[in-house]
């Protein structure tokens, strides 16, 4: 008899139902999304094949994955264009955002002028702020970049304002009677404390940094003036290639979804020793 087995007979049974229920979440986790995506690209092909879709309207999966493969080095050159301005606004973000929230750490006042401005930016459509970057921003790679700025900019800032402000009254009392700066209670204390908000707003930023890119690329590609993967959706609109078209959206969403897991992922390493949310997740 195993070790394991030993310690399973040990168990009584609620703690054995638990241990079950756990190894059942922890396989069906991953089981139950992939069986679901299986079954809707079987869907998809059946709906094609049953109603005799041609393939400029609804193309078969087989079809769209021929397609990525044929079509690869096109897609993914524009692929490149698109996440270098995704990770370039990702990284301006992370800079500004973090910078800001500390000077707004740091001084009230600085707060109450320059917050209600970052709130202006996040919430009028980029697609409005778009023909006014247009017309004062010569360097297409710029006026592309400042616009996946703004979208991400805002939830690194407001995520790590609200880290910086939520320090425990009575630890920041402690640094105070012992003598620390405030650029020492900033140090040792309040970005510690932030940096669990200031990875959820990572993630979220992630996100919308490649949200940011591809809508602009979608308005400067309207204009013919931009050669990521949204001008490759457009042009591929334009032509009724819809196999290209749905090759290039699977792109997007894949690589969407590995900017979130490579963040979680970055996320976790760096929490998973003191935080609480990191260290529930490894029980």
């Amino acid at each position: 008899m195993t070790a394991i087995e030993e310690h399973a007979l040990t168990l009584d049974p609620e703690e054995a139902r638990r241990v079950r229920q756990e190894r059942l979440e922890r396989i069906g986790r991953w089981l139950l999304p992939l069986a679901i995506m299986v079954l809707a690209i079987w869907l998809w092909d059946r709906i094609c094949i049953w109603n005799d879709i041609p393939k400029y309207i609804l193309p078969r999966p087989g079809v769209v994955l021929q397609t990525l493969f044929d079509d690869a080095g096109l897609l993914f050159s524009s692929l490149l264009v698109t996440l270098r301005i995704t990770f370039l606004s990702l990284l301006l973000a992370v800079i500004g955002g973090v910078g800001l929230a500390v000077l707004f750490a740091q001084s009230k006042w600085v707060e109450m002028s320059f917050f209600p401005f970052a709130i202006v930016l996040q919430v009028t459509p980029i697609v409005a702020i778009f023909p006014l970057i247009n017309i004062y921003v010569d360097n297409q790679t710029t006026k592309l970049l400042l616009c996946a700025w703004i979208v991400a900019f805002f939830p690194i800032l407001s995520n790590t304002t609200l880290g910086l402000n939520s320090v425990d009254r009575n630890l920041r009392d402690m640094f105070r009677l012992n003598g620390a700066s405030r650029w020492q209670q900033l140090r040792y204390l309040r970005l510690p404390a932030a940096m669990p908000y200031f990875l959820g707003g990572l993630k979220i930023a992630g996100g919308l940094s490649l949200i940011g890119a591809v809508v602009a690329e979608f308005v400067a590609g309207a204009q013919g003036q931009s050669s990521g993967l949204a001008s490759r959706i457009i042009e591929a609109g334009y032509r009724l290639n819809a196999p290209r078209l749905f090759a290039a959206l699977i792109l997007i969403s894949f690589t969407g979804i590995l900017i979130f897991l490579v963040l979680s992922l970055i996320s976790h390493l760096i929490l998973r020793r003191w935080h609480e949310s990191a260290l529930k997740q490894e029980r």
